[in-house]
Formats: C-alpha cells, structure tokens, sequence
C-alpha cells in the first residue's frame, strides 16, 4: 500500500513497526490538541517511490517511531530523502542506535560518559578488559532492552562470553566494552524535547538483576531535574543532533553524570506514569512547530 497523498497543508504521520502505548498516547494527543491530519501508519504497509520529483512528502512531518533499528534507520533515510520533516532525523537515528557512534560523538563534545574500548577481534578484547579492569560491561554497539549485555565479573566470565560471540552475527565481532561504575543501584532516564528537559525518573534495579531496564522488572521514581541534569542532557541531545530524544545517565561515585546512552525513539510510559508530565502532549506541539 502506498501511502495516501497528503493536504495541501503539513501532515503529521506516527510512523511504527510495533504498536506500543507510545504511538497510542501521540495519536491520542494529537486528535485532543487539534491535529485535523494526523495518521498512525505501520511502515510495514507502504512502499516508497524513491524517485519522486517535488515529492508530497514535503508536506509531511513523521515522528519516528518504528522500535527495528534497520527499518527505522532506512525509512527515515528515503523519506527525509524526499523532503519529510522527520523526528527525529537520519543523522541522530544512525548515531543514537550504535552505542560506539554515540560515546564518540558525546565525547568530541567533551561530555562525561563511562570509561569504554572498542576491540575487534576475541584477543584484543580480553587484552582491553585486562586494561579497563573487571568487572566491566559487554554490550552490543546496535541493541535494546537490555539485550544481550552482560556483566563480567572477571577474566573467566569475559572468556566464556566472548567465545560465544564468536559463533554470532558478525556485528557481534565488535566488542563494545564499557568500566562498571560505581554508583546508586539506578539509572535517570531523561526525555528532552527540542530545547527542554521535560521530565525525569530514577530507574531502580528489580528481581536481584544489576541492570536498570524497565522490561526487566525495575521500578522507577520521579527524579528531580536539577541544572546540572538539565545542562548534560541538553548538551548530549545537540550533540546528537536530537529532537526528541530520552538520554540515560548513571550517577558515578567519583566522576558525577555519565551519558551512557541517548534514546532515538525512546520509551517514556513510565515517565508519564511517574511524574504526570504530558510527554505526549509536548512531542506533539513540538512536531507542529516544525511544520510552521
């Protein structure tokens, strides 16, 4: 199905791959402040000309939300390609879903993350961890939720878990491998939209699990939004190039913040949850201004 031609004016497109209570919660705020042409639209339905000329699609402002990094990745790329306004933009959605992109990014822009090596190969990789000291993360540079990081505890551990990658897609022959930071047993995850942090939760770990993902069981509180949190999340989203991002930080014993990640198309139920903020509500305005 291709996608239906738009009005003359901007049109507001919710563009996702899996239906979640984000998309619902957009198109809901949507209809309640006016939007007379917004659509939710399954990028698994449509097919895009790429060789149009004076594209419709100029006319159209997408939000992003599709939670495959590939097929958000490559739909953002034809679709900005064709003079979509798109939230957020192909540079930011390259950057944001490879973990490796993204530490290089914030620190060029002098941003404080954790201590991290890049190794591409089984032995340079537990040649670094014998450097960065254990026990120290392994994570996937392209990955969500949580998946497919691991703690390693010590030279044993990372031996075990790395010999299994071997045996991987090659993209898991890139060892991203990150210092364990002493801090609170929690993260921040942070939703800035445009210019503004909007609102911030703590992230506890549940169920005897170190990691802080909400789909794992951790429960989350609301978490002030002090001026050195709102400075460091919105360096990091300009760094980005970021519109409408959500940025994870750790509260490290003896170095303060770290940017551990910024979120393209970040989840933010439990922040609304939390804090009773309508996150919803300004993406929304916010898109419509990019339309002006």
């Amino acid at each position: 199905m291709e996608v239906p031609s738009p009005s003359s004016s901007k049109s507001l497109i919710i563009l996702y791959d899996a239906i979640r209570w984000e998309e619902k919660s957009l198109y809901e705020a949507a209809k309640r402040k006016g939007v007379q042409d917004c659509q939710l639209l399954d990028c698994k339905d449509f097919f895009v000309d790429l060789n149009q000329v004076n594209s419709d699609y100029e006319q159209k402002i997408v939000m992003q939300r599709s939670v495959s990094y590939f097929k958000s990745l490559h739909s953002t790329a034809a679709l900005e390609g064709l003079g979509a306004s798109i939230i957020n933009p192909l540079n930011t959605a390259i950057v944001c879903g490879n973990k490796l992109f993204c530490h290089m990014i914030l620190h060029k822009r002098n941003i404080k993350t954790p201590k991290s090596i890049a190794a591409f190969s089984e032995k340079s990789a537990l040649e670094g961890l014998e450097w960065l000291g254990y026990p120290a993360i392994i994570k996937p540079t392209v990955g969500s939720w949580g998946r497919l990081i691991a703690l390693l505890r010590d030279k044993y551990a990372a031996r075990a878990v790395i010999e299994d990658r071997q045996h991987m897609f090659p993209l898991y022959h890139v060892y991203y491998l990150e210092e364990f930071v002493n801090r609170p047993p929690r993260d921040i995850r942070a939703i800035v939209v445009g210019d503004s942090i909007v609102a911030a939760i703590y992230r506890y770990s549940g169920n005897d699990e170190w990691k802080t993902n909400m789909a794992l069981g951790g429960r989350a509180e609301n978490c002030p939004i002090t001026k050195d949190l709102e400075d460091i999340c919105i360096r990091a989203s300009k760094a980005v190039g970021g519109k409408v991002v959500g940025v994870d930080l750790m509260e490290s014993d003896k170095d303060g913040l770290l940017v551990h990640e910024v979120n393209n198309t970040t989840e933010f139920k439990n922040t609304v949850k939390v804090t009773g903020v309508d996150i919803p509500g300004l993406i929304v305005e916010f898109a419509c201004q990019q339309g002006k």
